[in-house]
């Protein structure tokens, strides 16, 4: 079973980081992230900043086994990758798609507030020219109804690998699944955050499994879970949750060691940000490379954030610390 070391040691060498980013994802411009460091190497720290304590715990722990225990064997060299289109007008698509070299499938974010339908189609239409597998991303934005409709004009012209997080509860997936057998249903924040994340598989309600290293405790927490929704019968993808450089490598790290990976993962956001901690990992013909990621010391002093926010990133840390829990790993 793994130690937890002491917190003096997890603040020993604590980075705490503002990234800027290309186009606003997530309704933010700048990432914040904390990166510590351990005998292993790097770890991040990144919940998001409306995250509870009791959630963000699970990403401290993640962090901690990065630094302190790092990654588990691999079963391959290289993780096939999507690339991500966030709610842009459609005007902009290739843009974005040119910062994902070779890729072959392409998550679009759609249901943002204050768009309509029309724009996602219109996004969705622009990524089919160029790119032969589409997912759709609503992050739970929709009801059952509105989903149905909109995945209805979704696939007008084409069908869809999947649409992720359709929907916002479990039972509402799993009617939207049995009104629409024809489009595949993946689950992500039914799975990360839910105080039960085998239930969405288990009451059939979903194809596809979500799955994020930082926000279910770390790579091994992720592939346990991982291998369990696949004895469901889910297939799996590793996403990443906005990550810099350092969270990206534990996600991939926690893809190549998964033994069964049919589908590209959600691990190419890095290019969303102007400036990340490390050239990191770059994709070429549509995967990247698996491998430890060094921060740059001199994008480190750069990218640092204001004392202020040093300060809330330190109490953040000491706070969730408490409640941090490996499951007897």
């Amino acid at each position: 079973m793994f130690e937890l070391p002491p917190l003096t040691d997890v603040l020993a060498d604590l980075h705490v980081l503002q990234l800027p980013m290309r186009v606003r994802f997530r309704g933010i411009t700048t990432r914040e992230v904390a990166l510590l460091r351990g005998p292993a190497g790097w770890g991040e720290f990144g919940p998001f900043l409306e995250y509870d304590d009791a959630e963000s715990a699970n990403w401290l722990a993640s962090a901690i086994e990065s630094a302190w225990q790092g990654p588990p064997p691999a079963l391959r060299s290289s993780v096939p990758v999507n690339a991500t289109v966030p709610a842009i007008d459609a005007a902009r698509v290739p843009e974005i798609l040119a910062r994902f070299p070779g890729a072959d499938t392409a998550k679009v974010k759609v249901a943002e507030p204050g768009q309509s339908l029309a724009d996602d189609v219109a996004r969705v239409e622009a990524v089919r020219a160029h790119i032969a597998h589409v997912r759709v991303d609503a992050n739970g934005g929709w009801s059952v109804g509105q989903a149905e409709a909109a995945l209805r004009a979704l696939t007008e012209s084409g069908a869809l690998q999947y649409a992720e997080q359709p929907c916002a509860s479990v039972d509402e997936l799993v009617e939207l699944r049995s009104r629409m057998p024809e489009v595949r249903i993946a689950a992500d924040e039914s799975i990360r955050r839910a105080n039960d994340p085998l239930r969405v598989a288990r009451v059939g309600g979903l194809d596809v499994a979500v799955v994020k290293v930082a926000p279910l405790g770390g790579m091994r927490a992720t592939i346990a879970l991982a291998e369990q929704l696949r004895g469901m019968g889910a297939d799996l993808v590793v996403s990443s949750a906005l990550d810099s450089a350092v969270g990206i490598a534990a996600g991939l790290a926690a893809a190549a060691a998964l033994p069964d990976l049919r589908l590209a993962c959600g691990l190419g956001t890095g290019g969303f940000f102007e400036r990340d901690v490390s050239a990191g990992q770059l994709m070429s013909a549509g995967a990247v490379q698996v491998n430890s990621v060094e921060p740059d010391p001199d994008l480190l002093r750069r990218l640092s954030a204001p004392q202020d926010r040093q300060e809330w990133w330190t109490t953040r840390i000491r706070r969730c610390f408490s409640l941090v829990q490996f499951n007897g790993q």
